[in-house]
């Protein structure tokens, strides 16, 4: 998985943790396999301390789908810790599958869940919508 400007949502931080996390989530699908554990971990703690950061905003601003979004998170981290100890036992197969699926979720999760967390959050604080610059990028012959 690579960073694209297609999961900008316009709020700083946010952006900036979800660039930790598709970089987190490319090191799971690139690694070795001596490597996993040590990648899963990295991904998991990350994780868990960006949907905490979340969560926590989500109910000091009265954000109405917090439940809904802070549910999705305590199951991708559950999942994690799961599969954690599953690759500690020596199942790296489902550690990559775990990988895949991430990147498969991540995409959606920040679309739907983030993406309006990103406008409540902003708009509370602003007053407007958030600002997102996307670069084009153009194919070359």
């Amino acid at each position: 998985m690579i960073w694209s400007d297609e999961l900008l949502l316009g709020h700083p931080a946010i952006d900036a943790e979800h660039r930790e996390l598709v970089a987190l989530i490319g090191a799971l699908l690139s690694c070795s396999e001596a490597r996993l554990g040590e990648h899963l971990q990295a991904f998991t703690e990350h994780a868990s301390a960006h949907f905490a950061d979340e969560d926590r905003e989500m109910a000091e601003t009265d954000f109405p789908a917090a439940g809904c979004h802070a549910d999705e998170h305590a199951k991708v981290v559950a999942s994690a810790r799961e599969v954690q100890a599953l690759v500690a036992e020596g199942d790296v197969a489902i550690g990559r599958r775990f990988a895949e699926e991430l990147a498969r979720w991540f995409p959606g999760h920040v679309a739907h869940l983030d993406s309006a967390l990103a406008h409540w959050l902003v708009k509370r604080r602003h007053g407007g919508a958030p600002l997102v610059l996307r670069r084009r990028l153009c194919a070359t012959a």
